[in-house]
């Protein structure tokens, strides 16, 4: 339950912490006070949209913070365990939100994101008011509603059918590595049959494009190179040339190396040049013979280039991942050459799969048909006691078969809530024949149903009364009282009734403060309090008659 709310600089609350007790909490005052503003305050730290108007004016953030008693087996508790955050009997949410956009959310300590606090929200508070009167109008809420109302048992069922939808899916991943259907198997083995035969008819070496290229470089410039060439040629071999300079060279130098040491060292010098230059100069003219430009060569370096390139696009950076490629190609073209017994086998693994989730699905609507035909009677019921005695009220389930039908975590199931308020009048969908005034109270009669089965602590309330007067008003008030011996109840109330049911009453109001501001003040009432708001309520003048009537009031719940 909650049984803290702090505020400070929210709309016209300049500071406020708030109290509740367990039962039945009702707020009440002028129309303007405020009220919207302590339940806009447990919205926004209960993970709503945040909103700079939000913050009170000349303020630089609003602050909100919220404290919860939990049991330890909470689903609230499990929440936060999920979540690696320190669980125990008590639920402290703090947010803050700045005037520059910035906020900042914690939970016992820990900052947390808005989607996680959202998520414990969702465990702790259900907030109810005119403008989520369209909850009950969804039909995929409509068939949270009626899981609710079966419990553990279709829980279980639940987990059963994820399990077998997720071996299910096991299998369609199995059929896809397998190829999947033939005729996608074979479009496959069509592709890498090319493949194969593309890379292999090409007999592609490591390193032979960087060999290419050099040719290919060498033959564009093959002018060039027999010009050098042949220039090297006459200068080492012509007359007079390099060779035979260096030759004689060296007999002059043998002529003197008798004389010193150092005269020796340079004709056996001038012999090793002599001896490579001739080598290089037979090495030159060898080249200069051999060499020759052929114009298919050319053709054939360039064509084969072009080839490589080509099948480096499609299948690699270099020839050694294009030969990688080869080798898992063959390897996935022989897999799926051998696939059909294994894809027949799995095929028959869905067929049998599908027939237990169709049979789990079944279960599954028979369970929440047989709940759905007590509940709805006990809403018929209900709203009879609310003044809406012809009101007709069935869940409508859609039929399904074996061949037709969509399968998710929640079944196959596709309800409609089918109503009608007049006698005479056929039922139809919910939300297309019933008014605001019958929708709070069709929404009250179903949350009477529903209190203490979805582990929620705490219910909000605001002014889902409103239009409700005379003896309905009574019955909405004995059906807070209800709800509120299993689950707290804050509730937003201009009825008499409702205010005299509480177990706690708070009054907002407006004050104008000494420095010519406005702001909101609440604050439980005692006993006489109590007494002059009611006759407030009742739009009474102060007189001992209406403190009288309210006094009256009171006595009817044993206030």
């Amino acid at each position: 339950m909650l049984e803290r709310l702090y505020i400070k600089n929210v709309a016209l609350i300049e500071e406020t912490e708030i109290e509740f007790d367990c039962g039945l909490n009702v707020l009440s005052g002028e129309t303007g006070s405020g009220k919207s503003v302590i339940l806009d305050s447990i919205n926004f730290v209960l993970g709503s949209k945040a909103d700079k108007t939000m913050i009170r004016y000349g303020a630089q953030e609003a602050v909100v913070k919220a404290e919860f008693s939990v049991a330890a087996d909470s689903a609230a508790n499990q929440v936060l365990r999920d979540f690696d955050i320190e669980a125990d009997d008590s639920i402290i949410i703090s947010r803050r939100f700045t005037q520059e956009g910035r906020g900042a959310i914690k939970v016992n300590g820990d900052t947390v994101t808005t989607t996680m606090l959202k998520k414990l929200a969702s465990r702790l508070v259900d907030v109810h008011g005119q403008s989520e009167h369209f909850f009950l109008l969804s039909e995929s809420n409509q068939l949270t509603v009626v899981d609710t109302l079966c419990g553990d048992s279709l829980s279980v069922l639940k987990n059963e059918l994820a399990q077998l939808l997720s071996d299910k899916s096991d299998c369609k991943s199995k059929i896809a590595m397998l190829g999947g259907s033939e005729q996608e198997r074979a479009q496959k083995l069509d592709l890498l049959s090319y493949q194969i035969n593309e890379i292999e008819s090409a007999n592609v070496c490591v390193g032979e494009i960087e060999r290419l290229k050099s040719k290919k470089k060498l033959l564009d410039n093959a002018e060039r190179v027999i010009s050098a060439i042949g220039a090297i040629k006459e200068i080492l071999s012509s007359d007079n040339g390099c060779t035979d300079l260096l030759s004689a060279a060296h007999r002059q130098a043998c002529g003197i190396a008798d004389f010193d040491k150092e005269y020796e060292s340079i004709c056996e010098r001038l012999d090793n040049l002599a001896i490579e230059t001739a080598d290089l100069s037979e090495t030159v003219s060898d080249l200069a013979d051999n060499f020759s430009f052929d114009e298919g060569e050319a053709r054939v370096v360039e064509e084969r280039l072009a080839l490589i390139k080509n099948l480096i696009k499609k299948y690699g950076q270099d020839e050694e991942e294009i030969l990688k490629f080869l080798e898992n190609a063959r390897a996935q073209y022989d897999s799926l050459n051998d696939a059909a017994a294994e894809l027949d086998k799995v095929n028959k693994q869905i067929e049998q799969l599908d027939m237990k989730i169709f049979a789990v699905c079944r279960k599954l609507t028979e369970m929440r048909k047989a709940k759905c035909a007590e509940f709805c009677k006990d809403v018929e019921e209900q709203l009879r006691t609310l003044n809406i005695p012809n009101a007709k009220f069935f869940v409508e389930f859609i039929p399904y078969d074996n061949n037709d039908v969509k399968v998710t975590a929640n079944g196959a199931d596709s309800i409609c809530f089918m109503f009608s308020a007049n006698k005479g009048e056929p039922p139809k969908p919910l939300g297309k024949v019933i008014s605001g005034g019958e929708m709070s109270r069709f929404m009250l009669a179903v949350k009477t149903q529903l209190k203490g089965l979805n582990g929620i602590s705490t219910y909000i309330f605001d002014e889902i009364d409103s239009g409700i007067s005379g003896v309905t008003a009574k019955t909405v008030a004995q059906k807070f009282v209800a709800i509120s011996k299993d689950t707290q109840i804050i509730a937003v109330s201009h009825l008499p009734q409702v205010c005299a049911a509480a177990e706690t009453q708070m009054l907002i109001s407006k004050e104008d403060t000494a420095n010519g501001k406005t702001v909101s003040k609440i604050r439980k009432l005692n006993r006489s309090e109590r007494i002059e708001e009611l006759v407030r309520l009742t739009g009474s003048v102060i007189s001992e008659a209406a403190k009288k009537h309210a006094e009256e009031l009171l006595a009817q719940f044993n206030n």
